[in-house]
C-alpha cells in the first residue's frame, strides 16, 4: 500500500534486489538480508551509514541531487528507476483535494469509435475513457468507466483472457509505480493502490518489487471465450496535452488465424 515514507520504502526494496557480487562485494554465508546491507549501500554511494539510515527511515527526505545520483548508481537503477528516485526525493506537499475528472479532447471518442480495430483510451489512472465495440467485445473491462488495473488484477474474466498474464501484470504494475512517483499523494491513486493491494496477492508481490516503467509495444496473447486464441499486436500512442492519456490499439497481422478470429469477433459485436 502507499505510505508516508515512499522514498525509504523504494530504497529498501531496490537494496534487496542488488546482490553483493553484482557490485564487487563479497557475499559470504550467513547473511541475514536478501541483497545489500545498509552500510554496504552507503559505502557504494559515498555517504555515511547514519545518513543513509535517516533516508531509509524517512527522517531525512531531501537528499541532494548528488546523493540521489550516487544512490541510483549504487542500486544499478535504469533510467526509469532513476527518474522515479528523483521524483520521490522531491515529492510535493500532499494534495488533499481530489483532482477533477479527466476529460477527453474533442473528437477523440468519435475517432476511436470509427477505428476498424480494437481501440480504447486510457487515462492517468488507467481508467477507460473511451472504447469501440470491438474492444469491448474482447473484454467488458475495456468499457468506459472500467479500470484496466482492477480488471487485470481482480476480475477472473481478465485472468482467463490474458494468457500472458504474468508479463501483463508485471508491466502495468511498473507503469503504475511510475505514475505514483510523480503524484505520491494523489488520493485517487492512493485509493487504487490500496484496493489492488487488498484484493490481489499478485499486485502485492509486484508492488514490493518496486519495478518502474510502462509496458512496451508488442503482442498480447488472449484466449477469448468465443473465438479462441489471438496474438494481437499492441501499440500505445500518447495523446498530447492530456497529462497521461493514451490511445491503446490492438491489431492482427494479415492472413493469420488471429486476423480470422478478429473478423469473427467483429461480426459478433456488430450483431450485439
Amino acid at each position: 500500500m502507499a505510505g508516508p515514507n515512499s522514498l525509504g520504502d523504494y530504497l529498501r526494496a531496490r537494496r534487496n534486489h542488488v546482490q553483493p557480487g553484482d557490485v564487487g562485494l563479497p557475499g559470504g554465508v550467513g547473511r541475514r538480508v536478501n541483497g545489500l546491507r545498509r552500510e554496504e549501500l552507503a559505502l557504494l554511494a559515498g555517504i555515511s551509514p547514519d545518513y543513509y539510515l535517516r533516508l531509509e527511515q524517512g527522517r531525512d527526505r531531501n537528499p541532494s541531487h548528488k546523493v540521489i545520483a550516487a544512490l541510483a548508481t549504487a542500486l544499478r537503477l535504469d533510467q526509469a528507476g532513476t527518474d522515479h528516485l528523483y521524483q520521490l526525493a522531491n515529492a510535493q506537499p500532499p494534495q488533499h483535494q481530489r483532482p477533477a475528472a479527466e476529460q477527453l479532447p474533442d473528437g477523440i471518442a468519435e475517432l476511436v469509435d470509427r477505428m476498424p480495430m480494437p481501440a480504447l483510451v486510457s487515462g492517468r489512472y488507467h481508467d477507460v475513457l473511451a472504447s469501440n465495440a470491438l474492444a469491448r467485445a474482447i473484454s467488458p473491462n475495456f468499457a468506459p468507466g472500467r479500470n484496466l488495473l482492477r480488471g487485470v488484477f481482480l476480475d477472473p474474466y481478465d485472468r482467463a483472457l490474458h494468457l500472458d498474464w504474468d508479463q501483463a501484470t508485471a508491466a502495468v504494475a511498473g507503469g503504475l509505480r511510475q505514475v505514483a512517483g510523480a503524484h505520491p499523494d494523489d488520493p485517487c491513486l492512493v485509493e487504487l493502490i490500496n484496493d489492488l493491494s487488498a484484493g490481489s496477492a499478485r499486485f502485492r508481490e509486484l508492488w514490493a518489487r518496486a519495478d518502474v516503467g510502462y509496458r512496451r509495444d508488442g503482442f498480447s496473447h488472449f484466449r477469448h471465450p468465443l473465438v479462441g486464441e489471438m496474438h494481437l499486436r499492441r501499440n500505445k500512442l500518447d495523446i498530447p496535452h492530456t497529462e497521461g492519456q493514451h490511445l491503446l490499439v490492438y491489431h492482427a497481422d494479415p492472413d493469420t488465424p488471429t486476423a480470422t478470429a478478429l473478423q469473427r469477433l467483429a461480426a459478433t459485436s456488430s450483431r450485439a
